[in-house]
């Protein structure tokens, strides 16, 4: 599959997962799950993406893309904080 394709089809994903966590509330600790799970899954692109110097939407220097891969486990604790997934 075409490199970008998997990139946008990620961003869809994502989108989804995020637009499902706002107005599914019945669902939102297994999605949380799920959104973070995703998190974790795209972490290992996203660090070949800073190693090898890969520029995409806006990740144009190795300081911002370094700084994405600080976010990722935010991101992942975020979801699972905030839809009371750590609770369950």
């Amino acid at each position: 599959m075409d490199k970008d394709t998997v990139v946008l089809l990620s961003g869809v994903v994502e989108i989804g997962l995020g637009l499902t966590l706002l107005f599914n509330k019945r669902h939102r600790v297994p999605v949380g799950l799920g959104l973070a799970a995703f998190f974790a899954l795209v972490f290992p692109g996203n660090l070949h993406q800073y190693a090898k110097r890969i520029s995409a939407f806006g990740l144009d220097t190795d300081t911002r893309r370094l700084v994405r891969l600080f976010f990722q486990p935010v991101l992942m604790g975020w979801a699972v904080w905030s839809t009371g997934a750590r609770k369950s």
